[in-house]
């Protein structure tokens, strides 16, 4: 049988839990060459492993993409070793929660190290071998973050925002230099049921929860796998991010107010925890898993009553986006 991505040759960065797990796997499964990368060497060879299993190839190549020279390396490495690249997916990211005044300098620098700059040095690695050969497609996974902010994540919220603005004004240089065979291209899921919460840092003191309503990774793979059958600017995962766009523009003030009380709300658990980098500084063996048992949880909790979380405020932006769309195709203005 011929696999939907028979003969590409797929990059993933972050693959060894998460999104990225679920990313390979899904891409291998079709056909896809997959090339693995992130700092845990174990973990990335039992993803190759599950991939070579089910009759895919798969190599891992351990990684740390806060080193511009060691993403510069899996690059030349997969061009090497299967004569080039045909998407290059730009995954890894870690977070820190914490208000901003009590998040360690050295913990605000790594995330933006990791989830933003970690992004650049993706593109600046691959981007070369697309030129040269007029073709490619870069996706990067930002999130709603990167739209609508929320407290206690500020690294994580610059990171993303940070994110798009780059994404976007690459995007526009390739196509004034008319390499509209370049397609670069954003997936921006909201809350993802997987071991992110627990590996990044934690200066709270309190447990942390994963924000409601947490969608499966394998939701968000599917999206990066219809970005690489037919390239898209940019998709969302749950409510489109155009909808809480236009929420933010006609009612910015209620809809910060309610994702900081709805935040608070969900992200912090009553359980008390030590203040500790996890994983964001140094990998830690734990938490390989694609999803985290995050969505179980909250169905309980959601048949207890105690669930309500950032949902209440994404439901909100929903309804006054479509409102701000209507009364701009009616009027040609928002306010």
């Amino acid at each position: 049988m011929v696999g939907r991505l028979d003969g590409k040759v797929i990059v993933i960065t972050g693959a060894s839990s998460g999104i990225g797990r679920a990313t390979a796997r899904l891409l291998g499964r079709h056909g896809a060459t997959v090339v693995l990368a992130a700092r845990r060497e174990t973990a990335l060879h039992d993803v190759a492993g599950e991939i070579i299993e089910a009759g895919g190839r798969a190599m891992s190549i351990p990684t740390d993409v806060r080193d511009g020279e060691q993403v510069r390396h899996l690059a030349r490495r997969a061009i090497d070793a299967f004569g080039g690249i045909d998407v290059w997916v730009n995954n890894a990211g870690l977070g820190s929660f914490g208000k901003f005044e009590e998040t360690p300098t050295e913990a605000f620098d790594a995330v933006i190290a990791t989830t933003f700059q970690g992004v650049v040095h993706g593109f600046r690695a691959v981007l070369p071998h697309f030129r040269e050969r007029r073709r490619g497609t870069i996706i990067t996974t930002a999130s709603v973050a990167g739209r609508v902010p929320t407290p206690f994540q500020a690294p994580y919220n610059a990171a993303k925002h940070a994110v798009l603005g780059f994404v976007e004004t690459v995007r526009q240089e390739l196509l004034l230099d008319k390499l509209d065979d370049i397609h670069v291209c954003s997936v921006l899921p909201g809350p993802v049921d997987t071991p992110f919460w627990q590996h990044s840092a934690n200066f709270t003191g309190r447990e942390i929860q994963a924000l409601s309503p947490a969608k499966p990774p394998e939701q968000v793979a599917d999206a990066i796998l219809r970005l690489i059958e037919r390239p898209r600017r940019e998709v969302g995962v749950g409510a489109p991010p155009w909808l809480l766009e236009l929420g933010m523009a006609v009612a910015q003030g209620t809809v910060e107010r309610m994702m900081a009380k709805q935040t608070a709300k969900s992200l912090l658990g009553e359980g008390r925890e030590p203040r500790s980098d996890n994983a964001l500084i140094r990998p830690v063996p734990a938490g390989t898993s694609a999803s985290a048992g995050w969505r179980e949880r909250q169905r309980r909790q959601s048949r207890s009553g105690s669930g309500k979380a950032v949902a209440g405020a994404l439901a909100l932006a929903v309804p006054i986006g479509l409102a701000a769309y209507y009364r701009y195709q009616r009027d040609g203005r928002l306010l």
